[in-house]
């Protein structure tokens, strides 16, 4: 890391591990500021404590460091994040806002935001490591987005769609440590955050309701359509596709004597079509809007795709076709979900490297 005085914006939430990531900062000699950003009416961000509270949130550990906390309301650029939220599960599609709110608000809103008040880096508490590597003969450095260490809170996917221009800007202090190891510090560092609880919620989505939400901003979702089987024979009834996933299996409500999971949903005509397993395993998926992290690759090349955040990744040819790409996998990859992140690694040496990801579009055989 860096030991020079150059000045460094950490986004923090108050959550154990924004507050050790600028604790480590500081330790590396950093001249660091902190940014807190409000994303709904709660005031909250992530696993923050809402500002004010006492021996707790973001306020308290900008204290207790002695760093300066600029405060910024986002709440109506988060409304853009809530309308493609919304209008992703109104297509019957399943959003990822924690890789768009990447892009678009941290390490963009948040970036531009520090970079007008001097900083030269900017700083989060995400799992995932930005290494640089110097190239010998044309003397430049790159800067690559790899896993962190800890394959269990590994966050490198939830990155793949930020702008590629940014990475040599950002330090992500957490990548080389264990959730244990953070733990362990934040006590040392006297942070008050080494017991928090860590945050399941959508953090612009009031108490985590998130079918509330879209219920009250698009009512015409709540409407009766058929449950099928891939046959179009009709299995039930449901009140609302946005309630659905590819690759449920509980809560819908039909009795087949075996398991059966959402395999389509189809938002033109309001049914969700279920299947057995063999229905929900497929060879190969189309993504587009696809964002590189390296330069374009020419031709197909081998990789480790995720098509999900808790997903350990399988092997498969990634075929670039412009703005898309087509997914084979070496074996048949189950609930390959349209609206979900295609994050694409390749090995070098004993780092994984994320060199992309593309939107999914849709499961073929």
């Amino acid at each position: 890391m860096i030991g020079e005085r150059k000045k460094v914006f950490v986004a923090l939430s108050g959550g154990v591990d924004s507050s050790t990531a600028a604790a480590l900062l500081l330790k590396a000699g950093f001249d660091c500021a902190a940014v807190f950003m409000i994303t709904s009416e709660r005031g909250c961000q992530g696993q923050a404590v809402p500002l004010g509270t006492p021996n707790g949130g973001a306020e308290d550990v900008a204290r207790r460091l002695g760093i300066k906390l600029h405060v910024l309301d986002l709440r109506g650029d988060f409304e853009q994040i809530l309308e493609y939220f919304c209008n992703e599960y109104r297509k019957g599609r399943t959003p990822n806002p924690c890789v768009v709110c990447n892009r678009l608000i941290k390490f963009g809103k948040l970036w531009d935001f520090a970079q007008r008040n001097g900083a030269q880096f900017f700083a989060t508490g995400h799992y995932a490591r930005v290494i640089k590597n110097q190239k010998s003969k044309i003397k430049i450095e790159e800067a690559g987005l790899y896993a962190g260490v800890d394959s269990t809170k590994d966050q490198s996917y939830a990155l793949a769609m930020i702008d590629r221009n940014v990475l040599a800007h950002i330090i992500l202090p957490m990548g080389d440590y264990t959730k244990e190891q953070t733990r362990k510090m934040a006590a040392e560092f006297g942070l008050g955050t080494e017991h928090k609880a860590e945050s399941q919620e959508i953090c612009f989505i009031p108490d985590d309701d998130y079918v509330a939400v879209l219920e009250s901003r698009y009512p015409e979702l709540v409407c009766e359509g058929n449950i099928v089987d891939s046959s179009g024979r009709i299995l039930g009834k449901h009140n609302g596709i946005h309630k659905f996933t590819i690759g449920q299996r509980r809560g819908l409500r039909v009795a087949m004597g075996k398991p059966y999971y959402v395999v389509k949903i189809n938002a033109e005509t309001n049914t969700v079509t279920l299947g057995p397993k063999e229905e929900v395993m497929h060879k190969k998926l189309i993504a587009s809007g696809v964002n590189w992290l390296i330069n374009e690759p020419a031709s197909a090349f081998a990789a480790k795709v995720k098509i999900r955040y808790n997903d350990r990744g399988s092997p498969a040819t990634v075929i670039p076709q412009g703005d898309k790409v087509i997914v084979e996998f070496d074996k048949p990859t189950a609930a390959i979900t349209p609206g979900q992140l295609a994050a694409f690694y390749v090995q070098e040496e004993e780092y994984s490297r994320v060199i992309g990801g593309g939107w999914i579009d849709k499961a073929a055989d």
